[in-house]
C-alpha cells in the first residue's frame, strides 16, 4: 500500500497531478479543491494517497491531509458512490464544507456534484453523519490539519437550531455552518446567543 508520496510536483492539470519521487513519476487523481492549494510546479509536495485496484485498472487518489483521505474513503464506502463520484463531491465541496453539509443535512450542496443525485446525496448524509460530528469539524486529527475554530461540540443541539434559524433567514447551510464554526461557543450558550453571534460574523 502507498500511504503517501513526498517529492517534486512535476505536473498538474484539471483533476490530475504528477509527483516525482525517487526517479519515478506518480500520476495521482485529485479533487479540484486540492489543485487550488498546491504549490507551483518544481516545488516539494506531500500527498496522502489512496491506492485503488479495480477490474479496469489501478489508480492513485491524492489529498493534502490524512483526514481528507479518510473522508474520501468514507465516501466510497457509501453504496452508489465510487472513486469518481467521491472526487466529484470533493471538487464542489472542500472537505471541511462537506463535513458541514453532512452534519447539517445539506442535500442540495452535495447533489451539486457531477453524477450525484439527491437520493445519493441523502444516502451520503445518512451513512456518514454519525462519523462526522461537530468536534471533527473544528479540530485537526493527530495535528495533521490546523484547527478550524472554537470547539463547538459541547452545545450541539443549540448549534443545530441556530443553523436551522439562519437558513430560514435565507442563508445557505454552508454559510450558516461556516459562521457558527468560527464562533467562541460555551456550553451554556442558548440558540439565541449563538444566532446573534453568527449574524454579527455574517454581517461584518
Amino acid at each position: 500500500m502507498i500511504s503517501f508520496i513526498h517529492g517534486i510536483l512535476a505536473e498538474k492539470d484539471e483533476g490530475y497531478i504528477v509527483v516525482e519521487a525517487g526517479g519515478v513519476g506518480y500520476g495521482i487523481n485529485v479533487p479540484m479543491s486540492v489543485l487550488a492549494q498546491l504549490p507551483t510546479i518544481g516545488e516539494e509536495v506531500k500527498i496522502y494517497t489512496h491506492y485503488s485496484v479495480r477490474e479496469d485498472g489501478q489508480s492513485l487518489y491524492g489529498f493534502l491531509f490524512r483526514e481528507d483521505r479518510e473522508m474520501f474513503r468514507s465516501l466510497i464506502s457509501v453504496n452508489g458512490v465510487g472513486p469518481k463520484g467521491a472526487l466529484a463531491i470533493l471538487s464542489v465541496l472542500g472537505p471541511d464544507d462537506l463535513r458541514l453539509a453532512i452534519v447539517t443535512g445539506d442535500v442540495k450542496s452535495i447533489s451539486r456534484a457531477q453524477g450525484i443525485g439527491q437520493k445519493t446525496a441523502q444516502r451520503v448524509i445518512l451513512d456518514l453523519k454519525d462519523k462526522v460530528d461537530n468536534q471533527f469539524l473544528t479540530a485537526g486529527v493527530e495535528g495533521d490539519r490546523p484547527a478550524l475554530g472554537a470547539n463547538i461540540s459541547q452545545a450541539g443541539g443549540a448549534i443545530s437550531e441556530a443553523i436551522d434559524a439562519l437558513t430560514v433567514l435565507g442563508y445557505t447551510r454552508i454559510e450558516a455552518g461556516r459562521a457558527v464554526r468560527s464562533l467562541e461557543i460555551s456550553e451554556g450558550d442558548s440558540t439565541e446567543d449563538i444566532l446573534k453571534k453568527a449574524l454579527k460574523v455574517i454581517n461584518r
